[in-house]
């Protein structure tokens, strides 16, 4: 049996102290790797279904091969590492906030995702996400207006519970047609949120996008031996060309 406790990384940033530990779990009789922002959870390896759910489903409604594809939030990696699985990407962006992230993984120091950093396909990119999404040039400075695939979100912990308080202008009407700005036409926009399903936010994302989906992904918690939850919004840009006529956008 490993140590009971170690911390792994922490780093100072301007939005708090992000820190990496391991910790031997009794209940799960397993090694437990977690991420804080200061005294708060960020994430935790005991809980990963919606994060590949979100991957899974955001890809899963995209056409296409040879996909350009960006996650925002790197995080424990298993949002980047699902959205491997599907052989139709190209190219897969990771856009942290934290370079500490970015130097956990580079350095393999989170066993399910060893190799994540060094995969052909990936570039991790240290960056503001919302500043890239909203902003004139996009995720690919190179190559001012870039359009991708797919863009795959998981950093805030919902809409309304933002990590950082600018953020928080990103979840709306102005925010969300920024960020469809992003994607080719039928791209697919997802985004992971811990809270149940918000039907304001579903009205903003209607305002930009067509086939507004809220979908509640429950999975099992080893630790109250009961069910959580989490959402994942998706959505999908309209095409643009003319002639064409706008879906009617749902969100149960």
């Amino acid at each position: 049996m490993s140590a009971r406790f170690e911390e792994l990384g922490w780093r100072k940033t301007p939005i708090g102290e992000i820190s990496l530990r391991r910790r031997f779990d009794s209940t799960v009789r397993a090694d437990v790797y977690e991420v804080k922002l200061d005294d708060e959870y960020l994430m935790s390896s005991l809980f990963t279904v919606a994060e590949r759910e979100l991957s899974r489903l955001g890809l899963a409604r995209t056409p296409g091969t040879d996909l350009d594809v960006v996650v925002g939030g790197l995080g424990l990696g298993y949002t980047a590492r699902e959205a491997l699985v599907d052989p139709r990407i190209r190219e897969l962006t990771v856009i942290e906030y934290s370079d500490a992230v970015i130097d956990w993984h580079q350095r393999d120091l989170l066993p399910d995702t060893v190799g994540l950093a060094a995969e052909d396909r990936v570039e991790l990119v240290c960056a503001d996400f919302f500043a890239a999404a909203t902003g004139p040039v996009g995720f690919d400075p190179a190559h001012p207006g870039r359009r991708y695939d797919a863009v795959l979100l998981d950093i805030d912990h919902s809409p309304r519970h933002v990590l950082h308080g600018p953020n928080a202008a990103f979840y709306t009407v102005e925010g969300m047609r920024a960020v469809a700005n992003q994607l080719v036409d039928g791209g697919t926009f997802a985004m992971w949120s811990d809270d149940v399903a918000d039907a304001e936010f579903c009205s903003v994302l209607e305002a930009a996008f067509v086939d507004v989906e809220a979908r509640r992904i429950d999975f099992d918690n080893p630790l109250t031996r009961g069910q959580a939850g989490a959402t994942i919004y998706l959505a999908t840009r309209p095409d643009r060309t003319p002639g064409t006529s706008r879906e009617e956008a749902i969100c149960d």
